[in-house]
């Protein structure tokens, strides 16, 4: 869960967001060298008057400033490829759960189950109680197991719609007559948050997701209370 004033992004709570953080911090510090870099040379053209005759036609710092990008580009889009191919792998998943975007509200289908699925509608403000979140607790969340690998296939009823928990490193667009999927791993119990992040009508904004991730054995006694209330 984001907290106010937050400057960076959420604490990771998969492998694949871990990976996410590694490599923004990695660009970033590419990013501040080549400005810091800029910066200094912006200032010593500006503050100076003098000027160097071989460097007003230099091959060999033309072949400096031609190799020198494409090298730091090279270490930008090798960690990019493999954070990308790591996405999109979907290794023996344990649990398949089916995620619909409604207008405005998600319903999910534990298809390794006969008959588990359920609507997940946002609590009204004076509903909440306390500790609940405003605008990101649902009447039913989604429940998965802990440390286990999960599949997540997306599409929508209606108009466009993204499932997006940016703790979880996820976010998959639901198309209407399309099934996307995407898996994730959730590295500790604990309660994740997201929302739509599709504008797709007036109460886009109160589409909140909500993944609870619990031991294997809490569950197994979860779905065995969904399926007798079913």
């Amino acid at each position: 869960m984001a907290n106010p004033s937050q400057l960076g992004f959420q604490d990771a709570a998969s492998p694949v967001m871990e990976e996410l953080l590694h490599f923004h911090d990695h660009t970033l510090m590419i990013v501040f060298l080549i400005s810091t870099l800029v910066l200094y040379i912006i200032v010593a053209m500006v503050s100076t008057k003098l000027t160097n005759k071989y460097i007003l036609d230099s091959q060999e710092i033309e072949i400096i400033w031609t190799i020198l990008p494409a090298i730091i580009l090279i270490l930008i889009a090798l960690p990019s490829l493999r954070i990308l191919y790591l996405m999109d792998e979907v290794n023996n998943p344990l649990l398949t759960i089916k995620a619909v975007g409604h207008q405005w509200y998600w319903s999910y289908e534990y298809t390794d189950y006969e008959d588990l699925g359920f609507d997940a509608y946002m609590i009204p403000t004076q509903d909440l109680t306390p500790g609940q979140f405003r605008l990101m607790e649902t009447d039913h969340r989604m429940v998965i197991p802990a440390e286990s690998p999960i599949r997540v296939l997306v599409s929508a009823d209606d108009v466009l719609h993204s499932w997006a928990v940016p703790s979880l490193g996820i976010k998959m667009d639901a198309v209407p007559g399309r099934l996307n999927q995407t898996a994730f791993i959730a590295s500790r119990p604990g309660i994740f948050y997201g929302q739509c992040s599709e504008i797709c009508g007036a109460n886009h904004s109160f589409m909140p997701i909500v993944v609870e991730a619990v031991p294997m054995t809490h569950f197994e006694d979860w779905s065995s209370r969904m399926l007798e209330d079913a």
